[in-house]
């Protein structure tokens, strides 16, 4: 199945098109997207409304340089704040993670759209691409912090993703524009990068997103098509049952697998459920490269967004006014180098995908 990027503020009739296609599971949304609170939710009833079957509408709303929807919602802190909160009260810091995770899944369900892809749980170890968008360096404070947000998404009635796994944090390279590659060993992985996830799997993560790096002395291509990673290791090894989400196909990692058709073969014949294409430039190739496969985009309606507030209701909640306050609190890193990487893009340019 593909989830999908579109190019401006309304659906275009070629758009319409595209949602009937029976690859199509759901819609990415970006910057580029949004003008406006009233404008998005427009948009949104208007992507359902065109669909032939339910779809899953998605965003990337992590807070910090990742927030696609600015104006009207709350400015979320990033996540690399929580470190030195947890070092003097790690209780404190813990509950205010969950009120964070609540705030934004909120706020994006209020507008009607299902998903936002988060949390991060890369440890933060110095990634152009990561930076301060990790919790910590230390696996068991981000596997803490995982299993909280998890449980924080689920009150607002938003599934929960996991990302980047199996752990974007500890190279250097930033995937949006270059190949990454990690030497270290599956043990090494399995003590340090893999146990956020285990925790965020037994937490009930509901969906997971994998890297475009690849880990040469596990698999020798990079984990997003490696059925290695994704059949032995995630599903079998780590028992984690949910859906797997490719990362975006248009990253410059991912262009080893080959052209496009290629690329989402070798996605999906490793194991993804869902192959992101957030270039509208591209999702016409995408589309007739599935020719021939099944999709079943049912097999996504555990990600559908649940209960949600509307935003009138949302805005007269007192939990929201308490968590925008005590989330300004929250120390904000100085922007890292990783605040150029095409996480930040705001417009649609060459380089924007998934963060």
């Amino acid at each position: 199945m593909l989830s999908i990027g579109i190019a401006g503020h309304t659906l275009a009739p070629h758009e319409r098109e595209w949602l009937h296609h029976d690859a199509c599971a759901g819609v990415i949304l970006f910057a580029r997207n949004f003008a406006s609170r009233g404008q998005v939710a427009e948009l949104t009833a208007s992507l359902r409304e065109a669909a032939p079957r339910p779809l899953l509408v998605c965003v990337d709303q992590e807070g910090g340089r990742v927030q696609r929807f600015r104006d009207g919602y709350s400015a979320l802190p990033p996540l690399q704040g929580f470190d030195a909160l947890y070092r003097r009260d790690p209780a404190a810091a813990l509950a205010l993670a969950r009120e964070h995770a609540w705030l934004m899944a909120s706020e994006v369900r209020a507008t009607g759209v299902d998903l936002s892809f988060a949390p991060v749980v890369d440890l933060g170890r110095g990634n152009r691409a990561i930076g301060n968008r990790a919790f910590s360096p230390a696996p068991e404070v981000v596997a803490a912090f995982a299993r909280t947000y998890v449980e924080g998404m689920h009150e607002a009635g938003m599934a929960a993703t996991l990302k980047h796994f199996p752990g974007h944090g500890s190279v250097p390279e930033d995937t949006h524009y270059e190949v990454a590659v990690d030497d270290r060993p599956l043990e090494a992985l399995r003590a340090l990068d893999l146990v956020p996830f285990q925790a965020g799997i037994a937490a009930g993560a509901d969906a997971v997103m994998m890297a475009h790096v690849t880990y040469p002395q596990v698999a020798p291509e990079p984990a997003g098509y490696s059925p290695r990673w994704i059949k032995e290791i995630l599903r079998q090894d780590m028992g984690f049952r949910g859906v797997v989400f490719a990362d975006d196909i248009g990253m410059a990692a991912a262009f080893g697998a080959g052209g496009v058709k290629a690329r989402i073969d070798a996605h999906l014949d490793a194991g993804c459920d869902v192959v992101p294409v957030c270039h509208p430039d591209l999702v016409p190739e995408a589309l007739a490269a599935m020719a021939g496969r099944r999709s079943d985009t049912m097999a996504l309606a555990g990600l559908l967004g649940r209960g949600a507030l509307g935003w009138d209701a949302l805005l007269a909640d007192a939990r929201r006014d308490v968590a925008q306050a005590r989330l300004a609190g929250v120390p904000v890193a100085d922007a890292d180098a990783a605040a150029t990487s095409g996480a930040n893009d705001a417009g649609y340019v060459r380089v924007e995908g998934i963060a």
